[in-house]
């Protein structure tokens, strides 16, 4: 048993070193988003803005979107993408930018969010 504990150690290690990039996401959670947001670079235009790159972004960040007063104040303010301010905005967006205009309600479940966290940072 002892010539196993390096190996489950070095596996351990891996594991925890592996890229978020590698990680597999549940891409399904995206389907109720492609009605309104393209999430390749250079895709169609659609009812909100692209979602490509997002996070890293400014908010507000589309340069051919129409944002709410809401969003573009954010966005004159700094506001920046991150994957926690997105599940902020996710779980209630109406509660972080007063006034904005996504008209999809709130994603409560958190398991939900963090999968469609993870398709939003990319391949």
């Amino acid at each position: 048993m002892r010539a196993l504990r390096p190996a489950a150690v070095l596996l351990a290690a891996f594991s925890v070193a592996t890229p978020a990039s590698a990680q597999t996401c549940n891409r399904q959670v995206f389907e109720p988003c492609q009605a309104c947001h393209a999430l390749a670079a250079g895709g169609p235009q659609k009812p909100g803005p692209n979602l490509a790159d997002l996070i890293g972004r400014k908010v507000a960040g589309d340069p051919v979107f129409d944002y709410s007063p809401a969003l573009r104040a954010a966005r004159d303010k700094g506001d920046v993408w991150t994957k926690e301010r997105l599940d902020v905005f996710l779980a209630d967006t109406e509660a972080m930018y007063p006034g904005g205009w996504m008209g999809s309600p709130p994603i409560r479940d958190a398991r939900q969010r963090t999968d469609l966290l993870c398709v939003l940072a990319g391949p």
